[in-house]
């Protein structure tokens, strides 16, 4: 990441000048998130540009099988529309994803064609930002793989993923959608991903707070920008663990 080093962020980030001049580092070397602008964004651009730094591509921990949750919480909120009530009670036949944007091949993907993918699987902790968190076994197809499929186009820079729930979508930036861990999901502990816990699709990202784990996914796009996209919501946009 160029000349950019981890002393220069994190000597200018003493104080809030200190603040102003660490997000002006991160601006110059390509590490300013969309959410920078504002009272706290020399915050969240300290945070996101320290994270790339000090983290890379480091993986999210992996725990033994023992340690799945008996019981993982679920907020059990689901779309209320009467396609999505029919389709949950038939087991989505007809459910796809769409990925477009800067793609050169925008496809539209059955469950069945995901599931005839190479599977990625990994036991990872999903942590809530409301404090609770549980363990689980997900399976599914590495996000990078199904990118790389589509042909991401040189100008990529950010993945959003939307969901059947309106309005839920949000946003991660090409280093997190490309990382190995991240999957969209299709099977939970052995068996289909639930509803409540956001089947029949789910974008996993372990590395990121749970509000970046979207439900219900629909459609993905790559963008070079977000300006019109979600970016965070109520919460910052930035939500690495």
């Amino acid at each position: 990441m160029s000349r950019f080093s981890r002393r220069q962020l994190l000597t200018g980030a003493a104080g809030f000048g200190g603040l102003a001049l660490a997000a002006r580092l991160a601006d110059q070397y390509g590490l300013l998130p969309p959410d920078s602008r504002g009272l706290y964004g020399p915050g969240h651009a300290l945070t996101y540009a320290a994270h790339r730094l000090l983290t890379g591509n480091a993986l999210a921990r992996e725990f033994p099988r023992h340690q799945i949750s008996a019981a993982p919480f679920s907020t059990k909120g689901r779309p209320k529309t009467p396609e999505f009530q029919q389709a949950a009670a038939t087991g989505f036949p007809d459910w796809r994803v769409t990925i477009d944007g800067l793609v050169a091949r925008p496809v539209s993907l059955s469950l069945a064609d995901l599931r005839a993918q190479p599977a990625g699987s990994q036991i990872t902790q999903l942590i809530c930002e409301e404090g609770w968190s549980f363990i689980a076994e997900w399976t599914g197809v590495p996000l990078a793989a199904l990118l790389q499929q589509a042909g991401l186009l040189p100008q990529a820079r950010f993945v959003v993923y939307a969901s059947a729930q309106k309005p839920w979508a949000n946003s991660i930036d090409l280093p997190e959608a490309l990382h190995p861990q991240t999957l969209l999901t299709y099977g939970m502990n052995g068996r289909d991903l639930p509803v409540d816990h956001g089947g029949p699709l789910r974008l996993r990202v372990p590395r990121q707070l749970g509000y970046k784990n979207v439900k219900f996914v629909n459609r993905i796009t790559v963008t070079d920008t977000l300006q019109g996209h979600p970016a965070g919501g109520r919460y910052s946009w930035y939500a690495g663990i």
